[in-house]
């Protein structure tokens, strides 16, 4: 392709990206020693989806905001739904959450206790339920379950426990409707995590069939681990359902995507592009919290730094790369991927961005909107949202 032919193809794959956000990055976070309150953060799901809807408006790209449960759980899931159409979006994955009630303190669905599994089990249920009434497409699952000692469960016997939960999950969904299993390398469980990694994930759903498939957060990994490698295994096997965007720096996650490691985004996102998953069967979520940082900026910019990824692998000439790779040219490959990442691809996000009817300078646009000033006087009173609420 010409250079405006090329640019017309990649201004066109941007237009056609969606980034989903998370609901409860707009809440009050924090790490484990402390919350640090936030003057206008909402206190209603509603008030999240506005929230949401500003972020869509500015970036043109983020239509969907995933609902965490019971943190924004509703007597009327049909109204919230309808409430998100009303404000341009629509909702996105239900994520459950076993992992915040003190019955699950030995584990949810791997639980010694059966009754205490069939608490965890009909809480997925009433998550898909809450799919059915939303008309979202994905149920997310993470499990904080495990173990902090050698011998204090059975490891093969918890698996098995696993297995028979997300089966009775699977079955429970409708057509169209998928399940998205998350792992987690370690947190909270100290000797052994009951889904630590994408092999287990991937084992799982496989034996569970088409409609269950692994979610990547790029945040829960060990130091050093090469994620693209696994996004690439997980597309040539169809098993690869979508990202949980963020990054860290040491070992947990939750700061904004692409803040660590720019280039591994890009690298990911180039390996997507490659694969086939550029496609609306792919979900590119945000999963993040805000903890010192104004929340609707953060996300503003952490969609930003996705679309500019993005826009970078899209720009790897597959061409110049295969003939080096083909030829055995190490460095010319490895340069075709460099001159890639190291274009200046602000310029093209930003006219995209302007061609949608949103804002080329997304962020400056919110802080001359008057937006976050406007919620700090509104949303007085009430129980600002949060981690449990």
């Amino acid at each position: 392709m010409t250079g405006r032919s090329a640019e017309s193809a990649v201004k066109a794959a941007l237009k056609s990206q969606a980034v989903e956000t998370p609901s409860w990055a707009f809440g009050n976070s924090g790490t484990r020693f402390k919350v640090f309150a936030q003057p206008g953060v909402p206190r209603t799901p509603a008030e999240k989806l506005a929230d949401a809807a500003r972020v869509h408006a500015h970036t043109g790209v983020a239509p969907t905001v995933a609902l965490h449960i019971p943190w924004d759980r509703v007597d009327d899931y049909g109204a919230l739904a309808a409430r998100a159409r009303e404000l341009g979006l629509r909702v996105g994955a239900i994520n459950s959450n076993v992992f915040q009630d003190d019955d699950y303190k030995l584990g949810s669905v791997t639980h010694p206790n059966p009754a205490v599994r069939r608490k965890a089990l009909n809480h997925l249920l009433e998550c898909v339920d809450i799919m059915d009434a939303t008309g979202s497409r994905d149920l997310k699952l993470w499990f904080s379950d495990g173990i902090n000692y050698p011998g204090q469960d059975d490891i093969s016997a918890r698996q098995g426990r696993l297995g028979e939960a997300l089966s009775a999950v699977y079955e429970r969904l409708g057509d169209g409707r998928r399940m998205l299993l998350e792992y987690k390398l370690f947190e909270p469980a100290f000797y052994a995590t009951d889904v630590p990694d994408w092999g287990t994930a991937y084992a799982h759903c496989l034996k569970l069939g088409p409609k269950a498939q692994v979610v990547v957060d790029t945040g829960h990994h060990a130091p050093g681990t090469n994620i693209e490698f696994i996004v690439a295994v997980l597309l040539r096997e169809g098993k690869l359902g979508g990202f949980d965007f963020n990054s860290r720096f040491y070992a947990d996650d939750d700061l904004m995507a692409g803040a660590a490691d720019p280039f591994q985004l890009f690298r990911i996102m180039y390996e997507v592009i490659r694969g086939g998953g550029f496609t609306a069967e792919t979900a590119f979520m945000l999963d993040q919290c805000h903890n010192i940082e104004e929340k609707i900026p953060a996300i503003i910019r952490s969609v930003m730094n996705v679309q500019e990824a993005t826009a970078k692998a899209l720009l790897v000439d597959a061409e110049a790369l295969d003939a080096a790779q083909r030829s055995g040219d190490v460095l010319a490959a490895n340069a075709v991927l460099m001159d890639a990442f190291s274009t200046d691809v602000r310029p093209l996000v930003a006219e995209v961005r302007a061609e949608l009817g949103a804002d080329a300078d997304p962020v400056a646009a919110y802080h001359t909107s008057g937006y976050g000033k406007r919620i700090v006087a509104e949303r007085v009173g009430g129980t600002p949202a949060g981690w449990g609420a």
